[in-house]
């Protein structure tokens, strides 16, 4: 259990950074174009990682089904809705909102899983939130007012939340990682149909052959989300969509650290306030300090 949470927070530790590289990649490639073959890259990159880990195998045709019925939410309408959302939204609105993501699947793992929350548990995840309410403002660009694109970030968010549930709930008969690959190749394509719609201009690719653009492609794609996916994909099977959802709290904290790195922009003090909240949600959310206080007790109990 620790070695999977440790792998979770590196994981967020990736994402957090992956928002600088896209912030770069976007400038020059139309996000949904980028997202279907950022995502059809990732997804080559895990078939080919399950090969040499000799997990790889052919689904079956009731395999196949499983694997669409998840990959709908989790890669398809997800990433499709979060691409058209940045264009009409604030970052401030997108981060509030994509940060309400752990609460929202603990409320399907409640209404759809039957899962008992603890209420010190449910604590930490409002703590988180407000964490991330916090530093989203701190800059003092405010909440910039309601508009489609939040609605689109709103849904895109939802339909995450709902396939981890579904990943646990439908239970795949194959290892979740090459579950992964599949998705991953199969959602490219959908992306990609729905960017000769919106963008049409398919050439604006080969951008991405320069070097330095080139290479923040290929972390994006392959260590953030074939990589990240993989990972992420495996806890929510084996622990759990509850407490692998309140890690995506970190994704604001490492995200924070990454502008400063990366893209020079500047941490005011209400960073650091609702940073702190983030780490104290994530404690408290992921049932640390329940285990803390369940392990403490039966020592006083011999």
């Amino acid at each position: 259990m620790t070695r999977i949470y440790i792998l979770l927070a590196l994981i967020m530790l990736i994402w957090g950074f992956n928002l600088s590289a896209l912030a770069v990649l976007v400038k020059n490639v139309e996000p949904i174009t980028l997202t279907s073959f950022r995502i059809f890259i990732a997804g080559i990159s895990v078939l080919i990682i399950t090969k040499i880990m000799g997990l790889f195998r052919l689904p079956t045709k009731n395999e196949w089904k499983t694997i669409a019925i998840i990959t709908i939410f989790n890669v398809a309408m997800h990433h499709t809705f979060l691409a058209i959302g940045l264009t009409k939204t604030s970052g401030a609105n997108a981060s509030i909102i994509l940060g309400g993501a752990p609460l929202v699947t603990m409320l399907f793992a409640i209404v759809l899983l039957r899962q008992h929350i603890s209420k010190l548990r449910m604590g930490g995840f409002f703590i988180g939130f407000i964490g991330i309410v916090t530093t989203s403002l701190a800059s003092g660009e405010g909440l910039s007012s309601f508009s489609s694109g939040d609605i689109f970030i709103f849904l895109s968010m939802a339909m995450q939340a709902f396939s981890f549930i579904l990943i646990s709930k439908l239970n795949p008969t194959f290892d979740p990682r090459l579950l992964t690959g599949y998705m991953l190749v199969v959602g490219s394509v959908f992306i990609f149909i729905v960017s000769l719609f919106i963008e049409k201009d398919i050439g604006q690719i080969t951008k991405l052959f320069e070097p330095k653009l080139g290479s923040i492609f290929l972390f994006s794609a392959i260590i953030a989300t074939a990589f990240g996916h993989m990972v992420y994909n495996y806890a929510v099977k084996y622990v759990g969509p509850t407490e692998t959802a309140i890690f995506v709290n970190l994704n604001t904290f490492f995200a924070l650290f990454g502008t400063v790195l990366f893209l020079g922009e500047t941490l005011y003090k209400g960073h650091y306030i609702g940073l702190a909240l983030i780490v104290i949600g994530v404690f408290v959310g992921s049932g640390t300090v329940d285990y803390v206080w369940k392990r403490r007790r039966e020592k006083r109990a011999y």
